[in-house]
């Protein structure tokens, strides 16, 4: 996982053990560690979460009808799943879900900051004249999404795109907003919402960590 400090040049990749190693525009410098806050959400909550983003999307979607699920990678692909098997049981036919697959790189001949980029692969179904959801866990700045809506008519033109963010954790950057959210949680710049989901993290929550110098 990844976070963002606006107003810095700071980038960070966030490992199992709450390190962090920061990247500027120049070199890698010391890790540092990240404090638990506190459970933004437990596994029953994150699951009727999803059931009530299920029945939203079907809700706004025409039924379902020429749906598809797009996962930004990592835990956005999961989701995704997760979401794509509950719709399949409201509507009673089998949904489409894809993945995006996003990484974050920094140019060391410019001053610009780590930005994202799309890594080439198959979505995994055809797009063109879909209903497209793209999915992620944590909306923030909004630089990945836009990544990922680049890199998505890259593969088609969908008939029309719609963003779910998990968490919305606001802080935004660039101007995107979700269309289905499961939580929007009020944060500081200097903390990080973790979303642990067990086919990845081999765990189930939500949880709020705050960076300690």
């Amino acid at each position: 996982m990844e976070a963002e400090f606006p107003g810095t040049c700071l980038k960070a990749r966030i490992y199992r053990k709450n390190v962090l190693v920061f990247m500027n525009s120049t070199e890698l410098t010391t890790a540092s560690t990240l404090r638990e806050k506190g459970r933004i959400m437990s596994a029953s909550e994150i699951e009727r979460t999803l059931v009530r983003l299920a029945h939203e999307i079907v809700e706004k979607s025409d039924g379902g009808n020429n749906l598809g699920l797009v996962g930004i990678r990592r835990r956005g692909v999961p989701l995704a799943e997760r979401l794509g098997n509950l719709i399949a049981g409201i509507v009673k036919h089998p949904v489409d879900t894809g993945v995006l697959d996003i990484h974050f790189y920094r140019d060391d001949l410019s001053t610009q900051d780590v930005r994202p980029v799309v890594r080439a692969g198959e979505i995994g179904f055809d797009i063109a004249g879909r209903n497209i959801i793209l999915v992620d866990d944590v909306l923030y700045t909004g630089r990945t999404v836009r990544a990922a809506l680049d890199a998505l008519f890259d593969h088609g033109r969908p008939r029309r795109v719609q963003l779910l963010a998990f968490i919305d954790r606001g802080h935004r950057e660039l101007p995107i907003e979700a269309t289905f959210v499961g939580r929007h949680v009020q944060t500081a710049a200097n903390e990080v919402v973790e979303v642990k989901l067990q086919e990845i993290d081999g765990d189930e929550q939500v949880i709020l960590v705050e960076l300690v110098s």
